[in-house]
């Protein structure tokens, strides 16, 4: 099997089993690859040329990005060799291939407190930005779940999320009853019909008014610190990471939802040392 065909078998298995961001993101890589080595059978391709090839193609790219590509083309190997029992080893595993391109060190992100927290969402006036930041603080959804949410998502104290990150056809999220109720009653003060969005705007709008907010008491803030919030308060609060991570974040691995839990300070330690054992 050569090149060519090796990537038209990995790609109709993707038509079927993969959402169409992944189709689209794997896309460009294979088609250069092709370009490159369309003839050239499988078992023939050697670490050298898989290293000269990444350079080419990622030589002014972000580390991310650079380790995403080679990610992918170490996935696209493993398949091959799987699906047609080609007896040879992936090329991508070589040692310095996975040095040249490995992962940028993660930078761990300040978490931000309850308190300011509360005081960011307290002083919005405004009833649809006010959901907007409770349903990521409060129910750790992301902000492109928010924005999509539509009238007929809620139902009492769930939502129902389409087509979300994790590829499955929909999820389940829920939220305080506050929020629940908060929710419903801006639904029915403007009016929204079944089929149409709680909040119709862009991410861009709502990244802004965040920011905004932030501003307004000196603390820089993103959407996505609102969920990370909700992940490390619950955890603070006694909550299984088990919960948190198939509940409240919806991963599908814990480790990832270790990434998003602040560190814990020698305050923290001790506090949580005195709740179990007693001062």
């Amino acid at each position: 099997m050569n090149i060519k065909q090796a990537i038209s078998l990995f790609q109709s298995y993707q038509q079927s089993n993969h959402r169409k961001r992944t189709v689209e993101s794997y896309r460009f890589l294979l088609e250069q690859f092709g370009a490159f080595y369309a003839e050239r059978p499988v078992d023939t391709l050697r670490p050298e040329e898989i290293y000269d090839f990444l350079e080419r193609v990622t030589k002014d790219l972000a580390k991310s990005t650079r380790r995403l590509r080679y990610a992918q083309l170490k996935a696209f190997f493993n398949f091959v060799i799987e699906r047609t029992h080609i007896l040879t080893n992936n090329p991508c595993n070589d040692p310095l291939l996975s040095k040249a391109f490995r992962a940028p060190r993660m930078t761990q992100r300040e978490i931000i407190g309850r308190e300011v927290i509360d005081e960011i969402i307290y002083r919005c006036s405004k009833a649809r930005n006010r959901l907007i930041l409770e349903l990521q603080a409060r129910c750790g959804l992301r902000i492109g779940e928010v924005l999509n949410l539509r009238a007929s998502d809620v139902s009492g104290r769930r939502l129902t999320l389409r087509r979300p990150k994790s590829g499955r056809e929909e999820e389940s999220a829920f939220m305080p009853e506050t929020v629940a109720t908060r929710l419903k009653g801006y639904i029915e003060a403007e009016g929204i019909l079944s089929d149409n969005r709680l909040f119709p705007i862009c991410y861009s709008t709502a990244r802004s008014f965040v920011k905004r907010l932030g501003e307004n008491i000196d603390v820089k803030i993103r959407p996505h610190d609102l969920r990370r919030h909700s992940a490390t308060y619950a955890s603070r609060n006694g909550v299984p990471l088990e919960i948190i991570s198939k509940v409240i974040l919806r991963h599908q691995d814990l480790k990832t939802t270790q990434m998003y839990l602040g560190r814990i300070s020698e305050t923290e330690a001790l506090r949580w040392m005195d709740v179990l054992h007693g001062k």
